[in-house]
């Protein structure tokens, strides 16, 4: 009976939502993706973030094709993983809805390049579902993505990331 009550604190989803956005001096780069995995665990108050990054659709094509083979080398690095706490003491009632803001910390990798992330986001609580947002930054430079001089006025060096995640039970 204790494993199905820590199974309640464990959320799962498979079709996450993750959007970048760039704004460089010429372009703004924008690129959408729907599977995203993800599990919380509020017992732990832990949670792990999972992107395929041949997921991430573009307006255009060239520029999902630049992104995968010149930019995060996306056959080399397929996948971009944040791990991270949230939190850090105070509790989320499972069994009261509402919206609960949290403060998230952990580590993002990306390109092979594992990097400190902190941010501010909210968790809605809606009956057995589990809804998380939040939105940040991440520099590029960070992650040993190198940009070429000859676009340097295309892509941004820093990228807004905003993520949606709507969780269901991990027993359901």
């Amino acid at each position: 009976m204790s494993s199905s009550l820590l199974a309640q604190d464990k959320f799962i989803t498979q079709t996450g939502y993750t959007k970048f956005f760039s704004s460089a001096p010429l372009e703004d780069i924008e690129a959408h993706n729907n599977k995203v995995q993800s599990v919380i665990d509020f017992a732990k108050q832990e949670v792990v973030v999972s992107m395929d990054m041949q997921a991430f659709e573009f307006d255009k094509s060239l520029m999902q094709e630049h992104f995968n083979e010149n930019y995060v080398e996306s056959e080399k690095y397929p996948k971009a993983i944040f791990r991270g706490t949230f939190n850090h003491g105070s509790t989320i009632d499972l069994t009261q809805n509402g919206e609960y803001a949290v403060t998230v910390e952990g580590t993002m990798t990306i390109h092979g390049v594992t990097q400190p992330v902190a941010t501010e986001g909210t968790i809605t609580i809606n009956g057995t579902k589990v809804n998380a947002q939040t939105k940040f930054i991440i520099k590029v430079a960070d992650h040993d993505i190198d940009i070429p001089k000859i676009v340097f006025h295309n892509i941004a060096e820093e990228v807004e990331v905003t993520v949606d995640l709507k969780y269901n039970p991990l027993n359901s």
